[in-house]
Formats: C-alpha cells, sequence, structure tokens
C-alpha cells in the first residue's frame, strides 16, 4: 500500500488549474496552424491568428487565455494500492482548487443555483472518481466555461436512430448553438450507457488530442464525416464565418439498454484546456 500525502495532491491540483487555464495545448495551437493553412475565408483566418496571438500572450505573462476560467472539474483515478493520509481527498482536491484560483488570480465563477451568491473561492469542484488498478493517482484538470457547457444537451434517441441519426443530432447542435461556445470548438459526443453516463463520456472525450481516433473504425470514420458536416455549416471562428467551425470531434461509445439509444454532445470552445498530472 503506496501512500500519498493530501498535501501533494493540493499542490498538484493547484498547479494544474493554472497551468491549464494560461498554457494552451499544443496540439490545440497546431490545429490552429492548419486551420489557418486551409480556411477558405480571409477573416477567419486573421481570427485563428488573432486567437493564436492571444494564447501566445497568455503563455508569456502567465495570465488566462479567456477571462472565463471556468468552473472546476476534475477526473481523478485513484489506484486501489493507494492510501491518502494526512486529510481528506476530496477536501485536498478543493483545497487545490482554492488555491489555484486564488493564487492564480482566476476569475470564480461558481455560485448558488437560485440566489446566483459566488462561492468566491470556485469551489466545490466537480469531481469523477474512478478506481483503478496499481498505486498511483491521475488527476485531469478541466476548466470548463459557462459559453460552451451551456451549449451542451443530452437526449435519448429511438434505437433505430442508429449511427446516421447520431451524426444528424450533433450537426444539428453545433448549428444551433451558432456562435454562443466562441468556435472553433472541440465536440464530445458520448453514446450509450444511460442518460447522465452519456454526459460523462461526452466530457471525457475532449481529453483527447486533437486527432486522436476512436480506436474502432467505424466510429473514427463517423468523427471524421461529422467533424467535415460541421465545417461546412460556415459558422466559422467566432461566428465570423469561414470552413473551420470545430477543430475535432471525439465519440466515445459503451453499451446501453436495448431500448434506449443515450447521446451527449458536450461543446469545448477554442480554448480547449486541460492538463493532468500522475502522483
Amino acid at each position: 500500500m503506496r501512500e500519498i500525502q493530501a498535501a501533494e495532491i493540493t499542490k498538484a491540483v493547484r498547479d494544474l488549474f493554472i497551468d491549464a487555464n494560461c498554457n494552451l495545448g499544443e496540439d490545440v495551437l497546431a490545429a490552429y496552424d492548419r486551420a489557418i493553412e486551409r480556411d477558405e475565408s480571409p477573416v477567419a483566418r486573421e481570427v485563428l491568428r488573432e486567437l493564436k496571438e492571444n494564447a501566445r500572450v497568455a503563455r508569456e505573462e502567465q495570465s488566462p487565455i479567456c477571462q472565463d476560467t471556468g468552473l472546476a472539474v476534475l477526473f481523478v483515478e485513484v489506484g486501489q494500492d493507494v492510501h491518502v493520509v494526512g486529510g481528506d481527498l476530496r477536501a485536498a482536491i478543493d483545497e487545490g482548487v482554492r488555491q489555484g484560483y486564488g493564487e492564480g488570480y482566476l476569475r470564480k465563477s461558481a455560485c448558488h443555483p437560485f440566489t446566483r451568491a459566488n462561492t468566491k473561492d470556485n469551489t466545490p469542484a466537480v469531481i469523477h472518481f474512478d478506481i483503478v488498478p496499481g498505486e498511483k493517482i491521475r488527476i485531469v484538470a478541466v476548466p470548463k466555461g459557462g459559453g460552451a457547457e451551456n451549449m451542451s444537451r443530452v437526449d435519448m434517441l429511438s434505437p433505430s436512430a442508429g449511427l446516421e441519426g447520431i451524426q444528424d443530432f450533433v450537426v444539428r447542435r453545433i448549428e444551433a448553438s451558432g456562435s454562443n461556445p466562441c468556435p472553433p470548438t472541440v465536440v464530445g459526443v458520448g453514446i450509450g450507457g444511460t442518460f447522465e453516463r452519456s454526459a460523462l463520456l461526452a466530457k471525457k472525450a475532449l481529453m483527447r488530442r486533437i486527432g486522436e481516433r476512436n480506436p474502432d473504425p467505424r466510429i473514427a470514420a463517423a468523427e471524421v464525416e461529422v467533424l467535415e458536416r460541421i465545417n461546412r455549416l460556415g459558422i466559422g471562428p467566432m461566428g465570423y464565418g469561414g470552413t473551420t467551425t470545430s477543430l475535432d470531434v471525439f465519440f466515445e461509445v459503451e453499451p446501453c439498454h436495448i431500448a434506449s439509444l443515450p447521446v451527449a454532445v458536450n461543446v469545448q470552445c477554442h480554448a480547449a484546456r486541460h492538463k493532468e498530472a500522475v502522483l
């Protein structure tokens, strides 16, 4: 049994959220470059250059990529042979969020759903735990902005809709979203499980690197087809038109009930932020 100090977890969470909010991933930056080369619209290409410049300034000045530094969402894989000592695991994570958003001068967006009173430290975090083999803890920090999250949807399709119906649902959702999620977006699609499981799968899909395809060839082909259809919608970067509405589309699939076909679309904005650490 390996012991990990709660304070070590707190520090890791603190650092991850500051890092994620200030340093856009190299895969996203490379996707910007490819889009700048191929987008048919001069306006779209200029917007993409501005987004890349914004990311450069954020990285060099260690300031947030976007003023919406998001709710603190975390995926935490806990090895079954790990024992957290010196404090409670959930409390250690919340403390890391509290420190990160305070010391990193990140906007605190968590509030009561009715009174709208701000919690003032961006806690409680939204934490998805998973117990896995081994003696390590893997933490993925995902600052999730409100604009893109508001455009996300879950639906229970008829099983007869099949993969074609799922593809149509995803494209219609992005078309209806328009410029609201601050494109170019990354689109996570969760298929199967139950109502709530499909939504979690969609959010987990956003953790993949740009260009990383589903291992199932049929699903991988569907990802590419949906991406192409989305980019023919003409919404473009920040809604100014063009052929770069989304940078990528990721499908995650699990078995579901014979009477159901749950489908979730979780939209991520151009600041496709996530960082991870393994303790």
